[in-house]
């Protein structure tokens, strides 16, 4: 059963992610201790609004869970996280990973740093959840011309049967992006659009798969 105490829920989700309260801080644009102390010490009080509805974004729960009021909550018309009104827009999290189009990048550090702002509506249009999004920067040229150095692209988590296509994949503790080609029984290919790189062929229990890329952004 979900706890109706607010610091007790938070604990809980930061917990469950492996998320730090000072990073969540952050994430919120306070310092380092705000939420320690919230939790710990019940200072503030509650929770501001924009501040609960980070959290209930990054979290992807109820604001109601984080101490919203009634009015807020989805069985009395308000919007749950990850989910806004019709014209608004929805920020999606920036993690400061990159996903390696070369050799292989490690994946450790997974709070964001910042958010990408997309409209709610088209996202809706794609057929994509924002609870479920992610943005993050590829690393390496092994995805060019497709993808190049220094590209964002958004990650949709949504579980889905696999299929061929672009996907965000971790082999050990390294972070990929590749072409992911299924076609042969008992293994799964990376490929790369260089075609300088080699394919890496693996069997399926060795790759991760974390997302597809839906959309990506670049420099000209």
């Amino acid at each position: 059963m979900v706890s109706t105490d607010p610091r007790a829920r938070l604990l809980a989700l930061a917990t469950e992610r492996g998320a730090s309260l000072s990073g969540l801080s952050e994430l919120i644009g306070r310092n380092s201790t705000y939420l320690q102390q919230f939790i710990r010490k019940g200072s503030p009080r509650k929770l501001e609004e924009t501040d609960r509805r980070t959290l209930a974004r990054f979290f992807g729960v109820d604001e109601a869970e984080l101490g919203a009021p009634e009015e807020n909550s989805p069985t009395t018309g308000g919007v749950p996280a990850g989910k806004t009104p019709r014209g608004e827009w929805v920020d999606v999290p920036r993690l400061p990973l990159g996903a390696s189009a070369g050799p292989g990048a490690l994946a450790l550090e997974e709070l964001p740093i910042g958010a990408f702002r997309f409209s709610a509506r088209w996202l809706r249009q794609q057929g994509l959840d924002p609870a479920q999004l992610s943005a993050i920067r590829v690393e390496g040229d092994s995805m060019e011309a497709t993808l190049r150095d220094g590209d964002e692209i958004l990650v949709d988590r949504t579980p889905r049967p696999l299929r061929d296509g672009i996907h965000v994949v971790r082999t050990g503790d390294a972070l990929l992006v590749k072409r992911l080609d299924t076609g042969r029984p008992g293994v799964i290919a990376l490929v790369s659009d260089n075609p300088a790189y080699r394919t890496l062929e693996l069997p399926p229990e060795d790759v991760q798969v974390i997302g597809r890329v839906v959309w990506k952004s670049g420099r000209l």
